[in-house]
């Protein structure tokens, strides 16, 4: 059995046990029905250990995913879940597969066996188990747990965000060597977010997900993970951040050799808890600056950024298991049915994110542009600051982005106009040169190099060396009258070219 800790009477005096259902916290469904899958794969380039093993038998990492999806509800195959079907999961993520379900709310610390937490068992959830997949492709949540915390510790909001048109895919938070983590240091950082990147790749393997619509999430330790994981990856869209450690543990994410403000340049939005009670600071040693700064926030440059505070929620209650099973904190805690709204609000505002940043949904950009009075909502209930992004400088990658969209044709005219808004940018010579050669030289991207090389020659036609490399692209796919055209222009503007001299000898013969 588990080890049982003697909890203090004063202590137990700051505790009263929760009273909510899912019912109470009132969220609407969308349109779709919504599936549920969780299956275990292994990522083989890492190697872990069965803690409650107690041996050194490695083996490879086991990554646990669970996967909300809005889905066809065609026969009576597909089972309606109650929240018991998602705690049992508690039992292979925690590495006790095989404990008796009778256990479970003796074993599991995060589930005080009281009778209000038995009840929550029996309810029913709107997930329905492995459906099929609705036929439309979907934009696709990526969700990073808080510090040590399973992958369906916010179900209610995975399946609401899945009945509105999203998919949502989560792992647990475990330990790099074992289920056990460090103790929130950069090294636990780090490894999930690689368990985050394994299922930014493992989202390619569902037909229905828009692989380019992609948004992280995460509660606590989970909104840390991601913060890195923006500066490490470009193909993600938007971040949201269920008070997060981004805004606590800083140093954490400092120490990260990936870290690089600067690349973090996406839409990115920050729900916080309420202050936090100057007994309960001094009480447990919380450093009172905790309550104001944020320094992610005021460091980021590149971002629009959207911050909000949730003056009915303490850090808890960002999640489903929490507003559903945690004790309360009467030192702090609002009532159960404040809690449950605030929730039910949170999960709204997650939507609205969502919907503006990976839908481009207009009602939704209008809603997280509001400030939350115009959306109905108290500034005593939900306050809000936001951060505009500053305009980079238009370089030339930026140049060159626009010319891969359209294929690098039509250059020069792309060129004038870009011209027109970025009058300080630069094309250097030697990069339009470069890629030029490097395009001709692929059979199959010839004409794109031309054009480059052409554009090139717009901007410096004066240059013997341009001339020089459009005639060796010529040469090399054997249109041998326009290398002979272009390495006599080059001839003209430096003489001394051998090059151009050699080649045109070798062309007579």
């Amino acid at each position: 059995m588990r080890l049982i800790v003697i909890i203090t009477g004063l202590l137990l005096s700051t505790i009263t046990y929760g009273q909510t259902s899912l019912n109470e916290i009132g969220l609407e469904a969308g349109k779709y029905k919504v599936g549920f899958k969780h299956y275990t794969v292994s990522d083989s380039t890492r190697n872990y250990r069965i803690h409650n093993e107690y041996n050194n038998q490695l083996i490879q990492r086991p990554i646990s995913i669970s996967v909300w999806y809005p889905a066809k509800i065609e026969d009576s195959n597909s089972e309606q879940l109650t929240v018991l079907n998602y705690v049992e999961i508690f039992k292979e993520e925690e590495e006790w597969k095989n404990l008796p379900d009778y256990f479970l709310m003796d074993w599991f610390q995060h589930l005080p066996n009281t009778p209000q937490n038995k009840a929550h068992l029996s309810e029913k959830v709107h997930a329905f188990s492995n459906p099929t997949f609705s036929g439309d492709n979907f934009p696709v949540v990526v969700y990073a747990p808080s510090y040590q915390a399973s992958s369906i510790e916010n179900f209610a909001l995975f399946e609401y965000l899945a009945s509105n048109g999203f998919v949502v895919i989560s792992s647990p938070s475990r330990g790099t060597e074992t289920r056990w983590l460090e103790g929130a240091t950069t090294k636990d950082m780090e490894t999930q977010s690689r368990d985050v990147e394994f299922l930014l790749k493992e989202i390619n393997n569902y037909k229905n997900i828009d692989s380019k619509k992609v948004a992280l999430m995460g509660f606590s330790f989970g909104g840390l993970s991601n913060a890195i994981t923006v500066m490490k990856n470009k193909n993600i869209s938007a971040v949201v951040s269920l008070d997060g450690a981004d805004r606590y543990n800083y140093p954490v994410l400092e120490k990260s050799p990936y870290f690089d403000l600067d690349k973090f340049e996406i839409p990115y939005i920050h729900f916080a808890q309420k202050e936090i009670p100057k007994e309960v600071l001094t009480t447990d040693k919380i450093p009172e600056e905790l309550n104001y700064n944020f320094k992610l926030y005021d460091s980021l440059k590149y971002s629009n950024i959207y911050r909000y505070r949730f003056h009915d929620l303490t850090h808890s209650y960002f999640s489903s298991f929490g507003v559903l099973f945690a004790n309360r904190d009467k030192r702090q805690d609002k009532s159960d049915e404040k809690i449950m709204a605030s929730y039910n609000l949170l999960c709204q505002h997650t939507l609205q994110f969502l919907n503006a940043t990976l839908k481009n949904d207009e009602k939704a950009i209008a809603f997280i542009e509001n400030k939350p009075v115009a959306n109905g909502f108290s500034e005593t209930l939900i306050s809000k600051q936001t951060k505009k992004a500053l305009q980079r400088d238009f370089t030339y990658k930026d140049f060159n982005d626009l010319a891969f969209k359209q294929d690098y044709q039509d250059l020069i005219p792309l060129y004038k106009k870009t011209m027109v808004n970025h009058p300080n940018l630069k094309l250097q010579e030697g990069m339009l040169n470069m890629l030029g050669l490097r395009l001709s030289f692929n059979p199959k991207k010839k004409e794109q190099g031309y054009n480059v090389m052409l554009l090139a020659l717009h901007i410096y036609p004066k240059s013997a060396n341009l001339y020089d490399s459009l005639a060796e692209a010529y040469f090399y796919n054997k249109d041998y009258q326009k290398a002979i055209l272009n390495y006599k222009k080059s001839l003209e503007l430096n003489p001394k070219n051998q090059n151009a001299i050699d080649r045109l000898e070798q062309l007579k013969e």
